[in-house]
């Protein structure tokens, strides 16, 4: 259920191929939820601007069922933030990441949502 999802203007020919791979286990690690229920996306090349340049930019969401908080949100940031500079190339300070805590009955899994699977 947790979802990292990233857009960026970083060229998909420069995104490492095992990136994705290498990120669910850290928003995992971060979240502290299964693996086997996150998901990592990228978008690449998409057109972006960030305080009016073209340089390497990104903007991120994280969603999540619980986890997230004022507290929480500020450790998730720095890990996510870091793996995105490593890995992208996107400074720190040319990303915004949005953190959404979304209620068991708003996200959907298996034909039914995580509200009737888990109660």
């Amino acid at each position: 259920m947790p979802h990292f999802r990233i857009e960026t203007n970083v060229p998909r020919d420069q995104i490492p191929k095992d990136f994705v791979s290498k990120a669910v286990p850290i928003l995992a690690k971060a979240l502290g939820k299964p693996e086997q229920y996150c998901v990592v996306s990228v978008h690449p090349d998409v057109m972006m601007s960030f305080s009016g340049s073209t340089a390497p930019c990104a903007i991120g969401n994280v969603m999540s069922i619980g986890a997230l908080g004022v507290e929480q949100n500020k450790k998730h940031a720095k890990v996510l933030f870091e793996l995105v500079e490593k890995e992208l190339g996107v400074p720190s300070d040319r990303m915004y990441i949005t953190f959404q805590d979304e209620p068991t009955g708003n996200v959907g899994f298996k034909g039914t949502t995580f509200h009737a699977i888990f109660g």
